[in-house]
This record gives C-alpha cells, sequence and structure tokens, in this order.
C-alpha cells in the first residue's frame, strides 16, 4: 500500500473515531481525534505529490495547517476561542482562494455556465445572514460572521471551477460553517445526534484534497483542465 493510501486510511479512521465520539458525547476522544483529521489529509496530499513527482502544493497544504489550528481553537470554550478559531478558518480559506485563482478560477467563473455559481452563493450567504442576523447580533457577533461568510462563499465559489469533486468539497465545507453559525444564532435545532458539522466538513475537506491531488503532474501545477494520468481518471 502506497504511503497516501495509508494516510487516506489514517483520515478514515480518524473520521470514524471522531463521528462516534461526537454522538456519543465522549468528550476525550474527540478532542484526542480532531487534530489528527487535517493532518492525515496533509500527509496524503504531500505523499501523492511525491509519488506524482510533482510539485508539493504548499497553499494548500497551509490551508490544512490553518484547518488545524482552527479544529483545536474550537476544542475550547467560550466566545474568545470562537473568535480565534475563525480566525484560522479564515486564513484556510483565504490559502484556498489562492490556490484556485493561480490556477484559473477566477477566469472560468466569467464564462457561462459558471457565471451563475457567484451568484447563487452571494444569494444564499445573504439570504442565510439574513436569518441568522438577530441571533448573531445578540450574540456580538454578527460583523465577524457576515465577514466571515464573504471569504467562506468566495472560496465556494472558485472551488467550482474545478470540476464536481472539489465544487461539493467547497459547498459542503460552506454548509459546515453554516451549521456552526445556525448553533451560535440559535435559529434552528438538527435532528438526530450532533455529527452533522463534523460530517460535512471533514467530507467537504476530502474532497477537496483529494480533487486537487487527483489534479497534480509532474507536467506543472494544478489548473482548470485536469491532468491526464491513470491517478487522475480513477
Amino acid at each position: 500500500m502506497s504511503r497516501s493510501r495509508v494516510a487516506l486510511l489514517v483520515f478514515a479512521v480518524a473520521v470514524a473515531v471522531n463521528l462516534t465520539a461526537n454522538a456519543v458525547d465522549a468528550t476525550v476522544a474527540v478532542q484526542i481525534s480532531k487534530p489528527l483529521l487535517m493532518p492525515a489529509l496533509a500527509a496524503y496530499l504531500w505523499f501523492a505529490a511525491r509519488e506524482k513527482r510533482a510539485a508539493v502544493p504548499v497553499v494548500v497544504l497551509v490551508a490544512l495547517a490553518a484547518s488545524t489550528a482552527g479544529d483545536v481553537a474550537l476544542l475550547g470554550d467560550g466566545t474568545g476561542w470562537f473568535l480565534a478559531g475563525m480566525v484560522f478558518f479564515l486564513g484556510a480559506h483565504i490559502a484556498y482562494l489562492v490556490a484556485f485563482a493561480r490556477g484559473g478560477a477566477l477566469g472560468r467563473l466569467r464564462r457561462p455556465p459558471l457565471v451563475a455559481v457567484p451568484i447563487g452563493y452571494a444569494v444564499a450567504t445573504a439570504a442565510a445572514l439574513t436569518w441568522m442576523w438577530p441571533g448573531l447580533s445578540a450574540a456580538g457577533l454578527a460583523v465577524p460572521v457576515a465577514g466571515y461568510a464573504c471569504a467562506l462563499a468566495a472560496m465556494a465559489t472558485c472551488a467550482a471551477a474545478y470540476g464536481p469533486r472539489v465544487a461539493v468539497g467547497g459547498g459542503l465545507f460552506l454548509v459546515s460553517d453554516l451549521l456552526i453559525a445556525v448553533g451560535v444564532a440559535d435559529v434552528a435545532t438538527l435532528p438526530g445526534p450532533p455529527i452533522w458539522v463534523m460530517a460535512t466538513y471533514t467530507a467537504g475537506q476530502f474532497l477537496l484534497v483529494t480533487g486537487w491531488a487527483a489534479r497534480l503532474s509532474a507536467a506543472g501545477p494544478p489548473s482548470i483542465t485536469p491532468a491526464v494520468s491513470p491517478a487522475a481518471t480513477r
């Protein structure tokens, strides 16, 4: 088994442990498993690049490092830890934006049918913020959450230029953060065990990273056009 597949296996085990721990409210297991998630994906991406003799995607690794810091911060209690987590995840979204923009996402989004994507995300983000605004204002978080939401929507928009896998990954990342905001604003309660935030978050990051890895090649950095290789077509 290749090192990249071993890293993905570690990620899958960490996800399973984390979701189970969240479902049964096993705090210690959550605290142990959550900081392992993004480093496992980072290891996968590193090894995948080396196995393809491609340049290591440093900017995406920065996004995963910032996500790890955000995961750790959100293990803490209180508004201060929440804001710290938001800052770290803002850094992650900016890093993803840089990676997508370097590959030509902005040009692709100006052409149909993808020109509808930024409009759709803008409308959805505005509607969500309007719905949650009273609750966010009561928590003193309306303005920072609104700024963060704009960066998040921009990341998800640019992800859509990289094909279905990366597009869905960006969308799930947005849904995950929306669910956190819904809880902070206290405007809705999700049914079932409290696993939805982490389920959508880990699935989103998995699709973003594996979708990016599928485009890696020795010929150059990933772009809008998928790399033609066996790994990219599996």
